[in-house]
């Protein structure tokens, strides 16, 4: 047994690598977090539909994928429960709206990154030219037979779901929200609200439909569940959050709709969220260059590792998101309304800035404290 680098090899009495050092190379990148970072970012920069999907969704697939490629290294080949995390991703992906052929950019920039990053730790780790060739051809020949499996899936699933008229309403609905020709456009004398939501299990998508289908057109668009309703039903409690936009005419669905996925990104509570609530964060989010210089300029002499600087900093996110009001700030970050105000004291002694004052001021404070607590510890 060698150990280099953190990786464990076993080596073979030619001087060669067996199956299993190969798996432990799979297996660090499986565990090194930073690298399944890297494999998600790979399959959403190639595939602009992947892309558009739920990072965390991404990410969901790819770990069960390489984990997938791992066991079947250990075994000489794929078995049943390798090849059924094939079957998952396809399914999935067709039941989110995602074509093939997105599906397979994706999957091929992931494998790509798969091979790049086992030939870097193998010559790291000094495996001969033989044992990485060996390795690659394995990786090649695992990733291609769940290749096969998950185009199988997603097309079994494209079959079954163009006979029913759930599919069809959401092909209709993302012709819609793309700007593209529908055969049964919308009434032009009505508002309808745009919705989407961070919903991209496909199971979880079908119950909510059942309460929003009443109301419109509902269905999973750009790996996401969203819908144009014509009126907003009674929804369950504890769903993840959902923007509803204000009742617009059906020419200004699509361009909505793009602000309400990135109203979505800027909304930290669960259930539905009104989009003009969220106008200002929204906003914020697109220049986060911006939101940082800010930090940086009113906030030097606050420590992002300091847990009580911390709490400072939200106790005066939330005092003027409450108005600047103490008793509301004091229950919402539950402490005694003196604490409230001894943490006021601090701040303003620590950065020298009042969180009273001009409108534009209190923003650009309110600003700079939701980004420095947003940044790394």
């Amino acid at each position: 047994m060698g150990q280099r680098d953190g990786v464990a090899l076993c080596v073979a009495d030619n001087g060669g690598v067996t199956s299993e050092g190969v798996q432990e190379l799979i297996r660090l990148a499986g565990d090194d977090r930073s690298l399944l970072e890297e494999a998600v970012a790979t399959a959403r920069a190639r595939s602009p539909q992947v892309g558009a999907l739920p990072e965390h969704e991404v990410r969901r697939h790819t770990q069960a994928v390489l984990e997938a490629v791992s066991a079947a290294l250990v075994r000489g080949g794929p078995d049943e429960d390798d090849l059924a995390a094939a079957d998952r991703l396809g399914t999935d992906r067709a039941l989110q709206g995602v074509p093939v052929a997105a599906l397979l950019d994706g999957f091929q920039a992931g494998r790509s990154w798969l091979v790049r990053t086992v030939v870097e730790r193998g010559r790291a780790a000094e495996m001969t030219a033989d044992a990485l060739l060996d390795a690659v051809t394995r990786i090649d020949t695992i990733t291609t037979a769940l290749e096969h499996r998950m185009v199988h899936a997603h097309r079994i699933t494209e079959l079954e779901l163009a006979r029913t008229a759930r599919e069809s309403t959401a092909q209709r609905l993302r012709a819609l929200l793309r700007g593209e020709p529908v055969d049964r456009p919308l009434e032009p004398g009505r508002a309808y609200h745009c919705v989407v939501s961070e919903i991209s299990d496909p199971t979880t998508a079908r119950h909510v439909e059942a309460v929003l289908g009443s109301a419109g057109l509902t269905g999973m668009v750009d790996g996401t569940l969203a819908a144009v309703l014509h009126h907003m039903p009674e929804l369950p409690a504890g769903l993840p959050p959902l923007v509803v936009s204000p009742p617009v005419p059906p020419a200004r669905l699509p361009g909505l709709y793009e602000v309400c996925r990135r109203a979505l990104r800027a909304a930290t509570e669960g259930g539905p969220r009104k989009l003009t609530a969220l106008a200002l964060p929204t906003a914020l989010a697109a220049q986060p260059e911006l939101g940082r210089l800010l930090a940086a300029e009113l906030l030097p002499a606050l420590d992002p590792a300091d847990p009580f600087h911390r709490e400072l900093a939200r106790t005066a996110v939330a005092y003027l998101d409450h108005g600047a009001r103490i008793g509301p700030t004091a229950s919402a970050v539950h402490v005694h309304p003196n604490t409230v105000k001894f943490r006021l004291r601090r701040l303003r002694d620590l950065t020298g800035h009042e969180l009273t004052g001009s409108l534009v001021h209190c923003a650009h404070l309110w600003w700079a404290l939701r980004v420095w607590l947003s940044s790394d510890t």
